[in-house]
């Protein structure tokens, strides 16, 4: 018996994905517990549909995230103050909320704090440093920023 199904289920298939079980099993298990509904030409047709909207709905989430990964990809000349010592050592540390701060104080852009990964190890140090900011599955920008000595 083929069935569609509804979410995830271990070691048989993804969501959305038709598979081919065993009578017994759809019945019995899949279809009862809710993780299946049977591959009719109906639910086919609905299927397909649904995933149709999927896909549109994506591309512009995507198309979305294109964009606003390019508005981060100009930043350029950010910088960010910290008091420092005479060696060039910040006390504490500049985190995620410092840059989405200056980010926004600078070029008047919102940055999610969460989506901001610090590459390398924590920035103590004064200098230049780089961040990812992730904007969408695979779309990720790079920005470079200055920290510098108050």
């Amino acid at each position: 018996m083929e069935v569609i199904l509804k979410q995830d289920v271990n070691k048989l298939g993804y969501k959305d994905e038709i598979v081919k079980v065993k009578d017994g099993y759809a019945n019995n298990y899949l279809i009862p517990q809710g993780y299946a509904v049977m591959a009719t030409a109906s639910n086919r047709k609905i299927l397909a549909e649904n995933l149709k909207q999927r896909a549109f709905k994506e591309a512009k989430i995507k198309q979305e995230a294109e964009t606003y990964a390019a508005s981060l990809a100009k930043i350029e000349g950010l910088r960010i103050g910290a008091k420092a010592s005479e060696t060039g050592k910040i006390f504490g540390s500049v985190n995620t909320i410092q840059i989405a701060d200056a980010i926004k104080a600078q070029f008047d852009i919102d940055v999610d704090r969460k989506k901001i990964s610090i590459v390398g190890d924590a920035i103590k140090e004064i200098g230049t440093h780089k961040v990812i900011v992730s904007v969408y599955k695979d779309i990720k920008p790079e920005i470079t920023f200055e920290v510098f000595a108050e």
